[in-house]
């Protein structure tokens, strides 16, 4: 199957400490991920680089649930996390940059979808790309309205 490489940017009007600090909280993902059902700490919070988060997630009408590893973390700069247990190797990275007004966060997802049927195969990366940009616009609303 070809490999996925889907980039999306939203521009938030709040400081990047507020914007990183919300969105690296694993906590918040079923709030701003419309797809993600639960979150549950494999490893003891605080998030730091090693800890294992389990989600529990909705995608192209299948239930998926995959363990994430923090590999990366730089508060208020960058974050990476990829799957251990799952469906499919998948590597998810957010960073956030000082913008004017604000902060540009970029979400990036890359993998290789694995396990699906050939017809959802050729929707993944549109799928993607449509769930990445409602769920960074939720969370944009949700910032903004704080």
């Amino acid at each position: 199957m070809k490999p996925v490489d889907i980039l999306t940017k939203v521009d938030i009007a709040c400081p990047v400490e507020q914007v990183a600090t919300y969105a690296a909280d694993p906590d918040h993902a079923p709030v701003w991920y419309d797809n993600i059902d639960a979150v549950e700490w494999r490893t003891e919070p605080p998030l730091r680089v090693g800890t294992v988060v389990a989600f529990v997630a909705r995608f192209l009408g299948r239930r998926l649930a995959y363990d994430y590893e923090f590999v990366e973390y730089e508060p208020g700069v960058r974050l990476v996390m990829r799957t251990q247990h799952g469906p499919f190797p998948m590597e998810t990275t957010y960073t956030w940059d000082a913008s004017e007004g604000g902060t540009r966060m970029t979400l990036r997802n890359r993998g290789t979808p694995a396990g699906f049927t050939i017809l959802a195969a050729i929707v993944m990366a549109p799928a993607m790309r449509h769930a990445n940009r409602k769920d960074l616009t939720k969370l944009k609303s949700i910032l903004e309205s704080i």
